[in-house]
């Protein structure tokens, strides 16, 4: 620790912000730490990502596609200054206006945000994926797929389910028959804690991106139902309905064909949560992420509805335990008892 001390005080030395004013800024999931830096002299703000290399964090992947968005007409933050062998990067201050917490002010603004997120969508996808973009491939792997069999599952009941080859194979089907498809760039992280309201600005820079270091190829649905399926908040029935005929319109795409795909992938996407935050807690002490297990539950289980997906309904239902309280205290009870294999 003392050692990465040091090299951020020389990254920021040698970037001419070493008498700046830091302060902490809300973290994400992951390993990487952020801090605002401000200049005490003329008031100007940057923020300072610090991205432990040991830890597995990699900024190369942020700065590639930050670029790459920005080269779009996106608002991406720009890359200030960059130091990658030592995971540090200097990126542009977007503020603290993130959707969720200007919808928590304002809720008569979320139909209008969420129409801004998807003309960003509609601008993204008007271009190929860049080359060399890892792809969202189709069939993908038994472990991929059944994260929830793996970690949620014996974590809130302490029993390994026997059929998670099962699930998997369900899941490719459905997969492969309504949302096999890399022909956009798909964010993975798109939603209203990584979107920053920038009335000030113009079009689709009043949408400020952040969190898209994952990105990959992969269906047009993807990132629509990440931002309308939100693990960490409720977005309203209308404004839900209403996103998506506005993006179907304005894409031009076939209505059924689509909700289908945004039914699969949010299956997909939500099994994968139960997974991820459980882990989360098991493996990193994280028990804050196992309060929001109930709403990712309620996403999967309005996605199982679509006739599609009835076989993959059953199994689930089979396998998996809703999570409420004595599930969920199951959960925190192993809270960071579990080392990661």
């Amino acid at each position: 620790m003392a050692d990465r001390a040091k090299l951020l005080r020389t990254f920021l030395a040698d970037t001419g912000r070493a008498g700046w004013a830091r302060s902490p800024l809300a973290g994400d999931a992951s390993n990487r730490r952020y801090d605002r830096l401000r200049d005490p002299v003329t008031g100007r703000s940057e923020v300072l990502m610090d991205a432990p290399p040991a830890t597995g964090e990699d900024v190369t992947p942020f700065i590639t596609i930050a670029r790459h968005l920005r080269a779009l007409g996106l608002a991406a933050p720009e890359i200030i200054a960059d130091d990658p062998e030592n995971g540090f990067l200097l990126i542009e201050d977007f503020g603290d206006a993130v959707f969720a917490r200007v919808l928590d002010t304002d809720p008569a603004l979320e139909t209008e945000l969420y129409r801004h997120a998807a003309d960003v969508l509609l601008k993204l996808h008007r271009h190929p994926p860049p080359p060399g973009l890892p792809r969202f491939a189709i069939p993908m792997e038994v472990d991929f797929l059944t994260i929830a069999h793996a970690w949620y599952r014996p974590g809130a009941t302490g029993h390994l389910p026997d059929s998670a080859a099962k699930v998997a194979d369900l899941m490719n089907r459905a997969l492969a028959d309504h949302a096999d498809d890399q022909s956009v760039m798909i964010l993975r992280d798109f939603h209203a804690e990584n979107l920053i309201w920038q009335p000030q600005r113009a079009g689709t820079d009043r949408v400020g991106l952040l969190d898209f270091q994952d990105a990959m190829a992969g269906y047009p649905a993807y990132d629509l139902i990440s931002l309308l399926a939100d693990a960490r908040r409720d977005v309203a029935p209308a404004t839900r309905a209403a996103t998506i005929a506005y993006f179907i319109d304005r894409s031009g795409t076939d209505p059924d064909a689509f909700r289908t795909a945004l039914a699969v992938l949010g299956a997909q996407r939500n099994l994968r949560i139960l997974g991820v935050f459980a882990r989360l807690c098991l493996c990193h002490g994280k028990a804050r992420y196992v309060d929001l297990l109930p709403r990712v539950w309620g996403h999967l289980m309005a996605d199982l509805e679509h006739p599609t997906l009835a076989d993959l309904k059953t199994q689930v239902l089979a396998d998996l335990p809703p999570p409420d309280a004595p599930h969920r205290q199951e959960l925190k009870a192993r809270c960071a008892t579990v080392p990661m294999p």
